[in-house]
């Protein structure tokens, strides 16, 4: 078993697959994490699940 370096583990929160392979981030928290919120329709990482206004403008 490997020794425990000690260095922080990092997480990511970029974009994910949410099953249906359309590329948007998890969720909003995952967005603002990674600072891509607020997201507009056409850029990486948004998806209409987002948008709850249907707006165009997810996480905002």
């Amino acid at each position: 078993m490997p020794a425990d370096s000690g260095a922080p583990v990092e997480v990511s929160h970029h974009i994910t697959d949410p099953g249906d392979g359309d590329g948007s981030y998890a969720s909003c928290d995952a967005a603002r994490a990674a600072g891509a919120a607020p997201l507009h329709r056409g850029d990486p990482g948004y998806g209409p699940q987002l948008d709850g206004d249907g707006d165009g403008i997810a996480c905002e």
